[in-house]
């Protein structure tokens, strides 16, 4: 399996994200903030989610309440959070990845609990955000220590450059209901990056990168990270789309009974 290679340490960010599709950064935050950080999710988890809409909330076990997998738009039910997207070094990395000026859309919560979490498909997240053009970024913060075992992020260096998305189907997995349908090229292989990492580690990547996630092998270990979603300022999102796919999505996973 590849291991995490860092770009070169003479490019800046900017050339480091047009060439590989990704950054990182280790560590964004200090011990002191990773505390400050966890400590407010879990203020979040106890008095914010009750009042939460049942799609925003997606757990591993519906029967089970301490099993959350995933949250999101948890910037609009909390002003910490809310700082965090708009006023943080995050809105400013997403600003120089994409050379331009940036819309917050979505602050989100990434779970993957103890011996039940399951593994992330490949999937290019532009293929939710229904923009054009396709220019966005996540950033994605470690909560705390994540390894193969307890389901570490990859991504495919390189893969941001095709022009258009990779074709995608429903792969059902909660909170990513699609997944590509053509991964595994020798491409996709040959340019493999892991990335294990440390509490307080920001890794950003564009919204064509393909990446996908191993499952939690762990049966101690949970694997908690945060997600932050910025628009290019020039993307235009197709509402009608977005909103239909939403609808449809939530129906297909309330008959489920997965929500």
């Amino acid at each position: 399996m590849a291991e995490a290679l860092k770009s070169s340490p003479s490019k800046n960010a900017k050339d480091c994200f047009d060439q590989d599709g990704y950054l990182k950064i280790e560590p964004l935050f200090d011990a002191a903030k990773m505390v400050e950080i966890n400590a407010e999710l879990d203020r979040f988890i106890a008095k914010r989610v009750p009042d939460m809409d049942r799609g925003e909330v997606y757990y591993e076990d519906i029967n089970d309440r301490f099993s959350i997998k995933q949250m999101m738009n948890m910037h609009d039910h909390d002003g910490y959070f809310d700082d965090l997207l708009e006023n943080s070094v995050i809105r400013e990395m997403a600003e120089t990845a994409l050379g331009q000026e940036v819309k917050g859309v979505n602050v989100e919560y990434f779970n993957k609990p103890p011996g039940i979490g399951k593994a992330t498909p490949a999937h290019q997240d532009g293929y939710f955000f229904h923009i054009k053009p396709s220019l966005a970024v996540t950033g994605w913060l470690a909560l705390e220590d994540v390894d193969h075992e307890n389901g570490c992020l990859h991504y495919v260096r390189g893969s941001h450059k095709a022009v258009n998305l990779r074709p995608h189907s429903r792969s059902n997995v909660l909170g990513f209901s699609q997944g590509m349908t053509d991964f595994g090229t020798d491409h996709d292989k040959e340019n493999t990056v892991a990335f294990p990492c440390g509490a307080g580690t920001f890794l950003m990547h564009h919204c064509k990168t393909i990446h996908w996630a191993g499952k939690n092998r762990s049966t101690t270990r949970s694997r908690r990270a945060l997600g932050f979603i910025y628009f290019a300022k020039s993307a235009e999102v197709d509402k009608e789309a977005r909103a239909a796919y939403q609808a449809k999505l939530d129906q297909e996973l309330a008959s489920d009974n997965k929500i």
